[in-house]
């Protein structure tokens, strides 16, 4: 299929956006350089797109920068609209099609009166005719809320997709490809070996393979790789015991069960041998760990979401 030369894609990460006022500066500063050639039409695009908002322009000393945009809070507060509306009056002026691919979208959720941010961008966003949106999240409970529960803005707002975990075979292409790329090698039993400690989760294998890569000097084994796997885990103790001590005991002991490959959680006997109340203590403890985003239910089967966590909880804090 032969490229579009008139389609425009446009990243936006929200994992560190925490306000409104840094959303609207990431998306006007995306949008503009997703569009622009240069950094002098980027400028251009800065100054003209805007009839009550002035930007803030600053460049680095490095010419191939990205073009810094920044508004006046006050203004942009008055004047959400035009930063809104951005992408689909570029659109329009350019000829252009853009696509909007935003990661981490549930963080919005946070901020300071979300619904009512949530109807501002669901009024703008509902009528671009030149702009698509494919908005992506981690948090999959978060996620559904926003599209499914019929109170909230963006409900039935897109098709939703559902991403399974990265092939094996894939990851170990991606991994030995990125290694060549430097002058590495990775061999093929350390390659699945990293696949197989993060349970094929995209951002730690990623994560991982950095760590054993940042340790190799010609080859990367799976001497290298457990290496790196210990440091990744360290790394992210302090987290972890902090998510930890927000869990009640119930939780933990359900938790301690699901670990430790018990099939039947809700037998007596599990129930006595960890030190769970009831069944209605399991199903209480099983809603609110999905709900706050550490267990995953997939068509009926619990899993954990953060892999790393899982192994730390089975090596570290169940073993004390």
């Amino acid at each position: 299929m032969a490229q579009d030369t008139n389609l425009r894609i446009c990243h936006i990460d929200l994992f560190n956006v925490r306000s409104e006022e840094h959303f609207y500066s990431l998306l006007a500063q995306k949008v503009i350089a997703a569009t622009s050639t240069k950094w002098e039409e980027a400028i251009e695009s800065a100054k003209s797109f805007f009839s009550h908002l002035v930007p803030k322009i600053s460049i680095g000393t490095d010419p191939t920068n990205e073009v810094s945009i920044d508004f006046d809070w006050d203004e942009v507060k008055r004047n959400p609209d035009e930063v809104l509306d951005l992408a689909e009056k570029i659109a329009r002026k350019k000829g252009l099609k853009i696509v909007i691919c935003v990661s981490e979208f549930q963080n919005i959720s946070e901020f300071t009166d979300p619904d009512y941010f949530q109807e501002k961008l669901y009024s703008h966003w509902q009528l671009h005719q030149s702009v698509a949106f494919c908005l992506c999240g981690s948090k999959r409970h978060m996620m559904l809320e926003m599209f499914t529960d019929t109170s909230k803005p963006f409900y039935k707002f897109g098709n939703l997709m559902f991403l399974n975990k990265i092939e094996t075979l894939c990851l170990m292409d991606f991994f030995k490809s990125r290694f060549a790329d430097t002058g590495k090698e990775i061999d093929n039993e350390a390659s699945y070996l990293i696949a197989k400690l993060v349970d094929n989760h995209p951002y730690y294998a990623q994560q991982l393979a950095q760590l054993s890569w940042l340790r190799t000097k010609d080859v990367c084994t799976v001497e290298i790789v457990l290496e790196a796997h210990t440091a990744l885990v360290e790394q992210l103790s302090l987290l972890f015991v902090t998510i930890t001590e927000t869990l009640t005991t119930q939780q933990l002991n359900y938790l301690k069960a699901l670990i430790a490959g018990e099939k039947a959680i809700s037998s007596t006997e599990v129930m006595h041998r960890y030190q769970i109340s009831s069944t209605t203590s399991i199903s209480r403890s099983k809603a609110a760990l999905i709900k706050n985003d550490i267990l995953d239910n997939k068509a009926g089967e619990i899993s954990f979401q953060d892999p790393i966590y899982a192994y730390w909880l089975k090596t570290e804090y169940f073993v004390k």
